[in-house]
């Protein structure tokens, strides 16, 4: 077998969806927070708007002639953000009320919709 076709480990259970107000914990834009614009749980990794922009030189191409820098928002891994309740950072369990699966931030015991 090749090391290429084997996954790393078993698919992250994701608490942060699409949508959620979300706060950076670690690296260049700690303390930013953001909306997550893209979940991608096989990977373990959210995009969240306006954060961790990154930069990438292009050359001409018939699809863009003029080339030159494009920025764009690159993924961060789930580990790194946080959910956000009254602006501080938390972090989410499952309950069940009356019969349904809820997320609840562990700090206040708020109900998260989403």
């Amino acid at each position: 077998m090749s090391s290429a076709s084997q996954k790393a480990g078993p698919k992250l259970k994701m608490r942060i969806k699409k949508g959620d107000q979300v706060i950076i914990l670690s690296g260049k834009d700690k303390g930013r927070t953001g909306t997550v614009t893209q979940a991608m749980p096989k990977d373990g990794k959210v995009i969240v708007g306006g954060v961790n922009i990154a930069t990438r030189h292009t050359k001409p191409s018939q699809g863009d002639p003029q080339g030159g820098l494009q920025k764009f928002e690159a993924p961060l891994h789930v580990s790194k953000v946080a959910h956000v309740v009254d602006g501080k950072p938390t972090r989410v369990r499952y309950e069940v009320q009356d019969g349904k699966k809820v997320r609840v931030a562990v700090k206040t015991g708020a109900k998260i919709d989403g």
